[in-house]
């Protein structure tokens, strides 16, 4: 049986990347493909411009235990016309002139969030010791997408050997306040075997360009095994 490198993701609120405007920036019901490998990478000290070739060579699967909540939160930006100021050396300064001339606007826009998210993670066939242990200790801190998303509870990551990632994450020790809980679905790359019937959807979740944020389609297979994880032992 193959070895996979299983952990949770536990927060009062998360943010998974959507297609993102100016006026909105929505999330997704669970981390993509990008977001664990981002998370993967900051652990490991990685910056945006390194080496992340090793990472995007992994196996990931993502499972939800549990139906998460929807949360959005609003703010107003001001902006400036660009025909108001001319050429000018910084925001505060182009804020300045457009207020003395009564030529700022006001944006409404919002954020979307996903409310108690608990989500396991199964990775598969590259350095798991290393990577264990960069979840034990991460270099930079990790958030559950924005930094406002603090994790509620370590990564507890674990290497188990499992005919599949949905197996796998069976194995995983959720934290005593949540309890056992049902796994609601579970993503993977189209061809993985997840031990249940899957449908494939497309996802824009495939890393273009990292420094610039820009992601491409990719396929994903989506099942619902009849699975638990943080069962305590009799």
């Amino acid at each position: 049986m193959p070895e996979h490198l299983i952990f949770q993701l536990v927060a009062t609120i998360g943010a998974m990347g959507e297609f993102a405007g100016h006026d909105r920036r929505g999330s997704l019901g669970l981390p993509g493909r990008s977001s664990v490998i981002g998370l993967l990478g900051a652990a490991l000290g990685r910056r945006r411009d390194h080496e992340f070739s090793d990472l995007e060579a992994l196996g990931i699967a993502v499972a939800s235990f549990g139906r998460t909540g929807h949360l959005r939160d609003y703010h107003t930006v001001q902006t400036v016309p660009s025909a108001a100021v001319k050429s000018p050396q910084s925001r505060p300064q182009a804020l300045r002139e457009a207020a003395a001339k009564g030529r700022v606007n006001t944006v409404l826009t919002s954020r979307d969030y996903r409310t108690e998210c608990v989500f396991g993670v199964a990775v598969w066939g590259g350095d798991l010791p290393a990577l264990a242990a960069a979840l034990r200790q991460p270099v930079f801190q990790v958030f559950l997408g924005r930094k406002s998303c603090p994790l509620s509870a370590p990564f507890d990551p674990q290497r188990v050997t499992a005919d599949d990632p949905a197996q796998a994450l069976a194995h995983l020790r959720l934290p005593p306040w949540i309890g056992a809980r049902q796994m609601v679905e579970i993503v993977a790359e189209e061809g993985v075997g997840l031990g249940a019937p899957a449908r494939l959807e497309t996802r824009h979740d495939r890393t273009v360009d990292r420094e610039r944020r820009h992601f491409g389609p990719g396929r994903y297979s989506v099942a619902h095994p009849a699975l638990s994880a943080g069962e305590v032992p009799s």
